[in-house]
């Protein structure tokens, strides 16, 4: 899949809650096909102590408008400088970078699964779903019912269960504490979140025999594999995230 490098400008910039924002980001010329699952690079300008470029999942895309969207949480200067962005601004974009989660099988049942930023490439994910004939489940995660992000663009594409670590919205506890995981037989599950919650997940899917794909958030500094930061060990040696990832077979980690 070609990659470009480019200036995308700013559509809309949507803030969620006091930590997260959306970027509706458009090309000058038609966007390149992308999957759910892959990440974009981007520059940032105007903060001088952010040298590299930041990875992001691609939330959403909409072809017919010419846009995407991308879920982003405010955790340094770089994503506070983005925060920022008007609309009509122009950043500099590589994308569609990594690989993407596979399709299941006809008649699969479907669980999605993800914590906190990691739902970002799950919206994607599901849309893309629906239009290849399934309607997944979808098990999100939040800290509190103030977190809670996108509720309504979820549950419009599947099944939508919560929960959150106060109990305030939907089930009390993590992802992996929630009964529809005891009270359904799935297939296979895609996940992203963090570390230990996808760690949890994929060992819930390996008792149970259910095929599992995890999309790693592993810092990535150039996004096309020359800097090795962002290895994980795998059963096939250390291999790039950016490049060989972001997502993965569970079995394929050293987990």
């Amino acid at each position: 899949m070609t990659k470009r490098i480019e200036s995308l400008r700013v559509v809309e910039n949507k803030k969620i809650n006091k930590d997260y924002f959306l970027l509706r980001l458009t090309s000058q010329g038609k966007l390149p096909e992308m999957k759910p699952g892959q990440f974009v690079q981007v520059k940032v300008d105007g903060s001088p102590e952010t040298f590299l470029r930041r990875p992001f999942s691609v939330h959403d895309v909409n072809y017919s408008g010419n846009t995407f969207r991308l879920l982003i949480q405010i955790a340094g200067k770089g994503t506070e400088t983005l925060s920022r962005l008007s609309t009509g601004d122009s950043i500099n974009v590589i994308y569609p970078l990594g690989n993407s989660f596979s399709l299941p099988e006809k008649n699969e049942n479907i669980l999605l699964a993800g914590g906190g930023c990691g739902i970002a490439p799950l919206l994607f994910l599901a849309r893309y779903l629906n239009e290849n004939g399934f309607t997944p489940d979808i098990l999100l995660g939040f800290r509190s019912s103030e977190r809670v992000m996108e509720y309504d663009e979820y549950a419009a594409l599947g099944r939508i269960f919560l929960t959150t670590e106060d109990g305030s919205m939907g089930k009390k506890g993590f992802i992996t504490d929630h009964p529809v995981l005891t009270a359904n037989r799935y297939d296979v599950v895609y996940c992203c979140g963090p570390e230990p919650m996808m760690k949890a997940m994929a060992a819930y899917c390996r008792a149970n025999s259910v095929r599992c794909e995890v999309s790693l958030e592993n810092l990535m500094a150039c996004g096309i594999g020359v800097c090795l930061c962002c290895t994980v060990e795998t059963v096939r040696g250390n291999l790039c995230t950016c490049t060989e990832g972001p997502v993965f077979n569970i079995n394929d980690l050293k987990w």
